[in-house]
């Protein structure tokens, strides 16, 4: 069984930073893309950030410049760093992540983080 578990979400001004996490942890032989959604009230889930195996990243232009998505292969963990964060950045953010177990790749989610950016 493979899991998802994200970290780091909360309330936090506008124009502050918050860092989310994610680990997966499991039955897994390897992992391919990573990535962030995220999904505010009454809209659709959106991609936020992805990330390859081998570093290459694409944004969201609504965040470009602002995020920044790493990760570190030997802990299987995802990282999305934010910076001067805005009231429309408040959301679930949702890691997600293409996983390699038994000889099948899955689609893998975390059960979400609320990021909130409020005076």
């Amino acid at each position: 069984q493979v899991q998802l578990v994200e970290s780091g979400g909360g309330l936090v001004q506008p124009g502050g930073s918050l860092r989310l996490s994610c680990a997966a942890s499991g039955s897994i032989f390897s992992i391919k893309a990573m990535g962030w959604y995220r999904q505010a009230p009454g809209k659709q889930r959106e991609l936020v950030a992805a990330i390859t195996t081998g570093g290459s990243t694409n944004y969201a232009d609504s965040v470009k410049g602002r995020f920044t998505i790493s990760r570190d292969n030997a802990k299987n963990t995802v990282y999305l760093q934010m910076n001067s964060l805005k009231p429309e950045d408040t959301a679930v953010y949702s890691c997600n992540a293409e996983i390699r177990v038994r000889g099948r790749t899955f689609d893998y989610w975390g059960q979400g983080t609320q990021v909130t950016v409020s005076s």
